[in-house]
């Protein structure tokens, strides 16, 4: 089997998401070929799309919100993201026990004895008169009936997990601070979204006694300084103990007593949202292992979509002899392909979306990527930090550059300055290297 080294899988990660050459895409087709932007941080994914577009202007992603073909909600990983509502609809049932689940990780002690259906539709009641609401302000309304977890368990649970809701404009637009108000995402959109499975075996559904894998101890709410809602943003945290193999036998549910293998006595083995979670993250991933797809999404269960599509796939290995999946025709560009500076916004996917983030990131500078710093990519790889003050980008070297990367990280620095004052400014300036 073929061995990728580390720098053929960054090429490969690079091609993918649009950053080793800029993609002549409108902004909701990179969107969806993204399979979303993670967004708490509301400005963020302006500078995602701009770094990977070629003629991308903010009014462009305005116009996506306003027009509701793109929302801001809570999916993968419970983390909120900016994704088109095509694929909300689709995917937001299969990500419902996950959610669930990560929010009882938080809050389970608060939420014990209460019923989560009953509160569930104690919510909709609330929402049902279409008026916007804040976390708290829904919470507050339904916390005469349930005094005792207090507002902010309630108000979690509520709206990360139990009610399908959306983030309404302005938040989310270009330079406008805005409150998050919530509405149900059916009022939105006009439009239902694909209901949960209703099977639990290998879907990712809570199976009725036994903890789920993302339960305590997987906590997604850690990143500090990041205001949603309530508090402080998200983590992907990943899960100890979880195999990184796609071959048989290989479950990320740990549900003991229900296997994740299709067959006998296993009623309604398919989970075609799960098969196309598969190669839309391929295509936008690959080449991956089953952990970096849990990294991605946080959805147990997956093993059975993938030995569905495995047949459509290819295999190679990675150096540290594990298998990776990919779809067959995608861009796999040779390791020697020069990589431009790219800089990244906090949270970006393009590392957060892997367990295994070697590929572009050192394990030294790991941390940056959960602690939201924006990162500056030098052949391809996090060589720096940088931050925006004053209309002018500094970057914070993690190495020494080369005349020719300074240059280079120089060049694309003023580029982004001038993206970020709406063309006033195109200062930038490189700082000492960090220690």
């Amino acid at each position: 089997m073929t061995v990728l080294d580390t720098r053929a899988l960054n090429r490969a990660t690079l091609a993918r998401q649009l950053l080793l050459d800029r993609a002549d895409l409108p902004a909701l087709d990179a969107v969806a070929h993204l399979c979303g932007l993670q967004a708490q941080e509301p400005q963020e994914p302006f500078i995602g799309l701009w770094s990977r577009l070629s003629a991308f202007a903010p009014a462009q992603l305005g116009e996506l919100l306003t027009g509701r073909h793109v929302v801001r909600t809570h999916l993968m990983r419970r983390t909120v993201h900016l994704l088109t509502a095509d694929d909300v609809l689709a995917w937001r049932g299969r990500h419902d026990a996950m959610l669930r689940q990560r929010v009882l990780g938080t809050y389970r002690r608060e939420l014990a004895g209460v019923d989560l259906e009953e509160l569930a539709a104690a919510g909709r009641a609330v929402m049902a008169d279409g008026e916007p609401r804040s976390m708290p302000e829904l919470a507050r309304a339904v916390a005469g009936r349930w005094p005792g977890p207090g507002p902010r368990p309630l108000g979690e649970m509520l709206v990360a997990a139990l009610i399908p809701m959306v983030q309404l404009p302005p938040r989310g637009l270009w330079r406008t601070k805005g409150g998050v108000r919530n509405v149900p995402l059916a009022m939105w959109l006009g439009r239902e979204p694909a209901p949960p499975v209703p099977n639990g075996a290998g879907t990712g559904r809570p199976v009725p006694g036994v903890p789920d894998a993302s339960g305590p101890g997987v906590s997604d709410a850690s990143v500090p300084g990041v205001p949603d809602g309530f508090g402080p943003g998200v983590s992907d945290a990943s899960v100890p103990g979880v195999p990184d193999g796609f071959g048989p036998g290989v479950s990320d549910a740990s549900v003991p007593g229900v296997s994740d293998a299709s067959g006998p006595g296993v009623p309604d083995a398919s989970d075609p949202v799960g098969e196309a979670l598969v190669r839309r993250y391929l295509a936008a991933f690959g080449p991956a292992a089953s952990a970096d797809l849990r990294a991605w999404c946080g959805l147990a269960g997956l093993p059975r979509a993938v030995a569905a599509v495995r047949e459509e796939l290819v295999s190679f290995r990675d150096e540290r002899g594990r298998e990776l999946l990919d779809l067959p025709d995608a861009p796999r560009p040779d390791p020697g392909t020069p990589a431009p500076v790219r800089f990244l916004p906090a949270f970006d996917n393009a590392i957060l979306g892997y367990q295994d983030r070697g590929r572009i990131i050192d394990d030294a500078h790991r941390g940056l990527s959960v602690a939201g710093e924006r990162v500056v990519l030098v052949d391809g790889r996090v060589a720096a930090t940088w931050k925006a003050t004053d209309g002018t980008v500094t970057v914070f070297p993690l190495r020494r550059f080369s005349p020719a990367e300074r240059t280079a990280v120089g060049e694309e620095g003023e580029a982004l300055a001038a993206f970020l004052s709406d063309g006033e400014s195109r200062r930038a300036e490189i700082g000492a290297e960090q220690g």
